[in-house]
């Protein structure tokens, strides 16, 4: 079995913890662990690592590779079974990972991790593939396991397999599954429709009738089972699927912008769902974290520094401040460094409106947090005024920051914790805890941490503009130089192709008006 894990999401419904830089399966919502550690630790003894593959995008590659790495570390088959990934990195891991070069929903996701079992694992048809998102909470795990070595079988039979879930409410945030009368011998039932989030009568209502199930968004097929059903009813997939895995990647812009259910999964007769009776939750809103969330004596859900007086039923997830509440019922409090969000317990699905207000208004808000995560470490902005910036720096044990030089500002730093491998021009220096180095500006510069324990420092940014794109990175042990060359070569194309056509129309424009005067 291969297991195919959707990671490219950039999900803003858990604003503002998950934004577009920091998305939802990256956060540690309940636990010390983030959801997508979890999604690969639950496939533990079911699907082994060189069997993995993780979808995602560049801009989230480290992250993964990150938050991965403890899962299979020191296990057999991380130890001896590393793998090299595809086109897209050169780096080994004991699982794959396939970079979508944008996002085009699940049903093109999906066929583009299908051609990369069949061209670079050397899987046949008869292969079965599970898919599933990044970002839910199952559990029990173990009874999990249970149910993907049941849905195996099913799918081997020439299935799709989709895993509904029981429901324990008349939830209308979830699609649903409406199950035929008759149990087969496998346990599932087959598909007699998939039905959008209903409203709260009809949710009750499928509820009382008690053959719809919640769709989980998780499915299990053979690849010649989903081939055959991609070339039945989606032949703008299809057609992608006579491409290699390179030119389907090449392409990928160009596939269509559906969802697997709209592009088969409502179209197929061969789709059938396994009840599970277990635990699930895809943590799509507030509300629903607030049920996953552990509560006081009061139905509270703390998190960080809080104190309640007189309050119930309340989430307050707070991340740098004291947060007090006195007299409240039904609400959502959510702190971070730069937002706060307030809400009625029910309202939480119109976050979507907020976040859409803020990108209209172009805030940085609704994409960064003032915490930046980088393949070396982090860093937090501390204070921003006009021609200075201050911060804190971290980088991971033996880690580089890119060889780069800034036109606009100059930078000091001062070491508050381990040691710094610093390289200013053509010089090299270490500089230890409370010593500082001094960087010019337009002088080429590199950091370092060449020790065991993370390195933290101060930066003081001073200059006519502090903005992160004065960057010009020379050399990157992580290929973003590249990336930013070949990004503003295609500026240069783009700028050259929008001049060539104003003088187009320009002529024509000319054309006209010379035709108008001679009139």
């Amino acid at each position: 079995m291969k297991a195919l894990i959707l990671a490219g999401g950039s999900g803003t419904r858990l604003w503002p913890l998950s934004r577009r830089n920091f998305p939802k399966q990256f956060l540690k919502l309940n636990g010390e662990r983030s959801l997508l550690r979890q999604t690969a630790e639950r496939l533990d003894g079911v699907v082994a690592p060189e069997n993995i593959v993780v979808m995602t995008n560049d801009d989230y590659k480290f992250h993964v590779k990150t938050d991965l790495a403890p899962v299979f570390a020191g296990s057999a088959h991380g130890s001896s079974k590393r793998r090299t990934l595809n086109t897209n990195s050169s780096d080994a891991l004991p699982f794959h990972l396939i970079l979508e070069p944008c996002g085009r929903n699940t049903a093109p996701a999906i066929a583009l991790g299908a051609k990369y079992c069949i061209e670079r694992l050397g899987c046949g048809r008869d292969e079965v593939v599970f898919v599933s998102p990044s970002d839910h909470v199952i559990r029990p795990a173990d009874r999990f396991r249970e149910y993907l070595l049941r849905a195996e079988e099913i799918a081997k039979d020439g299935h799709i397999v989709t895993f509904g879930i029981r429901p324990s409410g008349p939830e209308t945030g979830y699609g649903y599954i409406k199950a035929s009368g008759k149990q087969e011998a496998g346990g599932f039932y087959s598909v007699e429709a998939f039905t959008e989030k209903p409203d709260a009568a009809t949710a009750g209502r499928y509820l009382k009738e008690g053959m719809y199930l919640w769709n989980s968004g998780m499915f299990m097929f053979s690849l010649g089972t989903i081939l055959d059903e991609f070339g039945q009813h989606e032949p703008r997939i299809n057609r992608m699927l006579d491409l290699s895995f390179e030119e389907m990647t090449a392409v990928f812009e160009d596939m269509p912008d559906i969802s697997i259910d709209y592009a088969v999964m409502e179209k197929s007769g061969r789709v059938v769902t396994l009840p599970m009776d277990l635990y699930w939750n895809d943590i799509g809103s507030w509300d629903s974290l607030f049920d996953v969330l552990e509560k006081d004596g009061n139905s509270n859900a703390r998190c960080g520094d809080v104190i309640t007086v007189d309050t119930r039923d309340t989430m307050i997830i707070s991340d740098k401040r004291l947060i007090t509440t006195i007299g409240l019922e039904d609400c959502l409090i959510v702190e971070t460094d730069d937002a706060v969000l307030v809400a009625k317990r029910g309202e939480a699905q119109k976050v979507r409106e907020v976040v859409g207000r803020l990108r209209k208004e172009g805030r940085k808000e609704v994409s960064e947090h003032l915490t930046t995560y980088r393949p070396w470490g982090s860093y937090t902005v501390l204070e921003e005024g006009a021609r200075y910036k201050i911060k804190r720096i971290v980088v991971n044990p033996c880690e580089k920051l890119s060889f780069q030089v800034h036109y606009h500002r100059s930078e000091h730093w001062v070491v508050v914790k381990g040691t710094a491998k610093v390289m200013i021009g053509d010089r090299e220096v270490f500089i230890h805890e409370n010593e500082s180095a001094y960087v010019p500006k337009s002088t080429p510069h590199r950091l370092e941490n060449p020790g065991k324990i993370p390195l933290e420092i101060i930066e003081v940014q001073n200059g006519e503009y502090v903005g992160e794109d004065d960057i010009v990175r020379m050399d990157d042990v992580y290929g973003r130089h590249e990336k930013q060359r070949k990004g503003k070569v295609n500026k240069v194309k783009k700028f050259k192709q929008a001049k060539k056509v104003n003088r187009s129309k320009n002529k024509k424009v000319n054309k006209v008006k010379k035709v108008g005067q001679e009139w």
